[in-house]
């Protein structure tokens, strides 16, 4: 288990425990459990369909062998060096240059891109970026990415359950009264925050097991410098609540700072990817030791 991934760890548990403690604080065990079925069923629901919702909602087409031999090929390559079944492939008509991978486990799963990246990224850099697709398939982030919002839906269920049926604004106490609003105002944020950090985690991790998978690194960081400036050039209609899943993030610049972002800076995702190609490279060239 890497860095990342133990970070990912942490931060659920983190997650968990917060939920547990704002649960304990307004809604006592029947509210916690109110709270977490109602975010479990919404998310069960998500989990299941999330990614034909997604997928209609940008207009994805399918796109059959014979349509893009050159885009089919690459994904069996992937698929076969990163040990699972061939995805579906989708294109979506935009300039936007940009990709995103769905599907709640690697039997159910779908990769789209975008014209806008097949027409900027040359045939290395594309497989660099399809291989991060896949690595986020093969390490079932979809799932990851459902059970934290499962417990951040949670947390705002709980906050909103206690301040509107515990005191909330008719409440007589005004000490009490200030403490629900204040959570109401506050819960939310910081959950929202631990999984926005959960998925930028994630995205480092796919940029590292993606390059394992392609075994170029510096592929992946010459289609991340593209894509960074493509996006910010292009107009796009991408919602905030999928913006997570593209591989660069389309709202870039609308966001306050990094830390409300879902996406880790490119510069930080470049240069652990040239670190890695480095790291390659010295083992490639190391003389190995002789025995006699």
């Amino acid at each position: 288990m890497n860095g990342n991934s133990i970070k990912t760890f942490f931060l659920l548990l983190l997650m968990t425990v917060f939920f547990l403690i704002i649960g304990e604080l307004i809604g006592g065990v029947r509210g916690m459990q109110i709270a977490l079925i109602v975010a479990i069923v919404s998310n069960f629901i998500s989990y299941f369909f999330s990614d034909s919702i997604v997928l209609a909602s940008y207009k994805a087409k399918e796109v059959s062998p014979e349509q893009d031999p050159r885009l089919h090929s690459i994904v069996s390559e992937l698929a076969l060096s990163a040990k699972i079944p061939k995805p579906k492939i989708y294109k979506i008509n935009t300039n936007m240059p940009n990709a995103f991978a769905t599907g709640r486990n690697p039997s159910h799963a779908a990769v789209a891109v975008t014209e806008g990246i097949l027409r900027l990224l040359d045939d290395r850099e594309l497989r660099g970026v399809l291989a991060h697709e896949l690595s986020h398939v093969k390490n079932r982030d979809i799932l990851i990415s459902c059970i934290a919002a499962t417990l951040a839906g949670a947390v705002m269920t709980l906050v909103r359950f206690g301040f509107y049926f515990s005191g909330g604004r008719n409440s007589k106490n005004n000490s009490n009264f200030i403490i629900a609003l204040l959570l109401m105002i506050l819960a939310p944020i910081a959950a929202s925050l631990i999984q926005m950090a959960i998925s930028r985690s994630r995205e480092y991790i796919a940029d590292s097991d993606g390059a394992k998978i392609s075994n170029d690194p510096l592929a992946l960081a010459s289609a991340l410098r593209k894509l960074a400036y493509g996006n910010s050039k292009e107009p796009n209609n991408v919602s905030a609540n999928t913006a997570h899943m593209f591989i660069v993030n389309p709202l870039k610049g609308k966001d306050l700072q990094n830390l409300f972002s879902t996406h880790p800076p490119i510069d930080d995702r470049i240069k652990k990817l040239e670190e890695m190609a480095n790291v390659i490279k010295e083992d490639k060239y190391k003389t190995p030791k002789v025995i006699y």
